[in-house]
């Protein structure tokens, strides 16, 4: 193959956004084709290069940058099937959103400089996926920040947004100093950069650091795939623009760290501890994540909330030692979050709010959206883990993963040895895996009840468009005139990602498709954990479709609350109240409702440990340079004045004058000496 091929695919984007970023003033009409075009053709060359590479096959190629003293900094290009997958992934989202925002941002006055970010923010992604060097993945992985920071902010006249990219950014640069003293520490040992030189360091036994460095660079991984404890900044960042969250969530930024671990797997595997810490994180980020998505009125918070879970599940296979099972779900869910958003994104324009409690007030919304209604239900069916979508096969593979991890036989297909996973770390992945299936179940049903609850035959009070109050809310900015039906660009790509969220699963149980593309592994479901994890998603969607038919029952014995009788009697018109929202979240979380609803007050608790005794220390940083400092610095400027006054007052130009104080000290000086003397 020729390497021209796989460089292009990173090189057209990039082109495409210093285009885009040139002539988005000067020559608006340009924008859109410079935005979709080369996101599309480095697509079809990324699905090229993957047909070309084939199955079993790798391909490596360097040129050195840069000698540094110590490990040289290469170019070096790294294709095998994992790249090919991903990068076919990348490349159909980044297409579907770009085309989508055309119509979705197309009274923006910002949309030149959003589409060449999106195209900039692709171009890094698939510089981390094809880069066989870490400090230029780094690079990549940088610039996928910066995006990220711009992209969030997009609409940066408003709080939310200001404070949401100033977090997002924060938070993964915090973990971003210890992954990079990872990567040094990691390239310490192999003395050298090459991920292939890596691996192979590892293999041979040449890490001296394997626990402190897998530590380091989970760190990395936490801030960039919203692991816990670096999970906060995920769900705020759904005040950016809705096809950004699709392209964040589902096949740029967060999938980031999932594939850096799965890439330096072997390396994991020398350290069980590592593990043990990757499977506590990724429980805790799946169990707490799904309990929060269950409370949440935006709509756009649920799925991302659902999107810190689902990477908890990749999180989870990595620890049991499958990265097969761990790529295996992250494209899958890359397919089906990325329909799950931009479906969104379709609601919130017909419904003219985020709020699923005020979309349940709306009459008649589920007609006036029948392909988001449609796409929506297989995203959803495919995030629960409903055979035989997607999310089935990928997510019984995590379960599979985790079941022979617990028996001592973890699938490393030949990574690394089998024994080299912990038991524990099976177990911790297996019993959160099953608990979040049915809490993922719960809360996916809840989603689809208050958005879709029935046909309404009573008009919405005039205030029941608004959120739910009390709740987290960031209002979409991007919304278009609700008479207006969606147009054509913001629904052909909603089919064209319902797609591999329907089919794509056939592709993991076929040895001979993805299997082959990547380790030789088998992705086929085992049959308990297939039984298990389907009745943990039907128990979950009947527990909380049970759960809406009581809150909706005692919802309609609540009187209406109007007008005092008085007022009726002096002929003030009765106002037409808000019906009561049916809301299972609430039944079934109960006093854990206010605490799920606010991410279990994570930020509060940061704000209290972190950013208090920051402002602190930087009030009295402050303090000390105005009062103390400054002091100094005007206390000396004030004493050459001083001087300078009295030297010019000295100065009179009476030669009289001078004579006498010469005089005067002359008699001084006499008189001690004499005394001296």
């Amino acid at each position: 193959m020729n390497t021209a091929l796989p460089a292009l695919v990173p090189a057209l984007p990039a082109l495409g956004a210093a285009a885009t970023f040139a002539t988005g003033r000067r020559a608006p009409g340009w924008t859109r084709p410079l935005a979709v075009l080369p996101v599309l053709a480095a697509g079809v060359l990324a699905l090229v290069a993957a047909l070309q590479l084939g199955t079993g096959r790798s391909l490596d190629a360097a040129t050195r940058l840069t000698p540094t003293g110590g490990p040289d900094i290469s170019l070096a290009l790294h294709l095998d099937g994992y790249t090919s997958v991903l990068t076919v992934l990348v490349g159909l989202v980044a297409t579907c959103v770009q085309v989508y925002s055309t119509a979705y941002l197309k009274a923006d006055p910002r949309y030149p400089s959003y589409a060449a970010l999106v195209s900039l923010f692709t171009a890094a992604m698939f510089l981390v996926v094809y880069s066989g060097d870490l400090i230029v993945l780094l690079a990549g992985w940088e610039v996928m920040g910066l995006c990220s920071y711009f992209l969030i902010g997009h609409h940066w006249e408003t709080a939310d947004a200001r404070s949401a990219s100033l977090k997002a950014f924060l938070v993964t640069k915090l973990g971003d100093v210890p992954f990079l003293f990872g990567i040094f520490l990691l390239a310490g040992d192999a003395h050298t950069f090459r991920i292939s030189g890596v691996l192979s360091a590892a293999a041979h036994g040449q890490l001296q650091h394997p626990t402190l460095t897998a530590l380091l660079l989970l760190a990395g991984v936490a801030g960039k795939s919203a692991q816990f404890p670096l999970h906060t900044w995920l769900p705020d960042a759904m005040a950016g623009p809705t096809p950004v969250s699709a392209l964040i969530h589902a096949a740029t930024m967060v999938a980031a760290g999932i594939y850096l671990v799965a890439r330096l797997l072997p390396v994991f595997l020398l350290s069980g501890a590592a593990l043990v810490v990757l499977a506590v994180l990724a429980a805790v980020t799946m169990i707490g994540s799904a309990l929060c998505a269950l409370a949440q009125d935006d709509i756009k918070r649920v799925l991302a909330y659902s999107t810190v879970g689902q990477l908890g599940y990749m999180a989870g296979a990595l620890a049991s030692g499958d990265r097969e099972a761990a790529v295996f779900h992250l494209v899958s869910h890359g397919a089906f979050k990325a329909l799950l958003f931009l479906s969104a994104g379709v609601l919130i324009h017909a419904a003219h709010t985020n709020s699923l409690s005020a979309m349940s007030r709306l009459p008649g919304l589920r007609d006036r959206v029948p392909d988001a209604r449609w796409t929506l239900g297989i995203g959803l069916a495919a995030l629960v883990g409903l055979p035989p979508f997607a999310g089935f096969f990928s997510k019984e593979s995590v379960f599979t993963a985790a079941e022979h991890a617990v028996n001592g036989e973890a699938l490393t297909n030949g990574v690394g040895p089998a024994d080299a996973v912990p038991c524990a770390a099976g177990w911790i992945v297996l019993i959160a895996a099953g608990l979040t299936a049915l809490l993922t179940a719960a809360y996916a049903t809840r989603l689809w009840l208050l958005a879709f609850p029935g046909r309404a035959d009573r008009a919405p009070a005039p205030a029941a468009t608004g959120p739910e109050p009390g709740a987290p809310y960031s209002k979409e900015l991007d919304e278009a005139d609700p008479a207006h039906a969606e147009p054509a660009a913001m629904r052909w790509p909603l089919w064209v990602l319902a797609v591999p969220a329907l089919g794509f699963g056939v592709a993991g149980v076929r040895p001979q498709w993805l299997p082959k593309l990547l380790d030789g592994g088998s992705l086929s479901p085992s049959l308990a954990t297939a039984v298990v994890g389907t009745g943990l998603a039907v128990a979950g969607g009947l527990i909380c479709w049970a759960a809406w038919r009581t809150a909706r029952s005692r919802a309609e014995m609540v009187p209406e609350q109007g007008v005092a009788p008085a007022a009726e009697s002096l002929g003030t018109p009765r106002p037409q109240p808000a019906p009561a929202v049916a809301d299972p979240g609430r039944l079934l979380l109960g006093p854990l409702f206010r605490a799920a609803q606010h991410g279990f007050f994570v930020d509060r608790l940061y704000h209290r440990l972190f950013v208090r005794p920051t402002v602190a220390a930087a009030e009295l940083v402050r303090f000390l340079d105005r009062e103390v400092v400054e002091t100094y610095v005007q206390g000396s400027g004030g004493a050459a004045r001083l001087l300078g006054w009295a030297v010019r007052r000295s100065q009179t130009g009476n030669a009289q004058t001078y004579l006498s104080a010469l005089l005067a000290a002359v008699v001084l000086i006499a008189v001690f000496v004499a005394v001296g003397a």
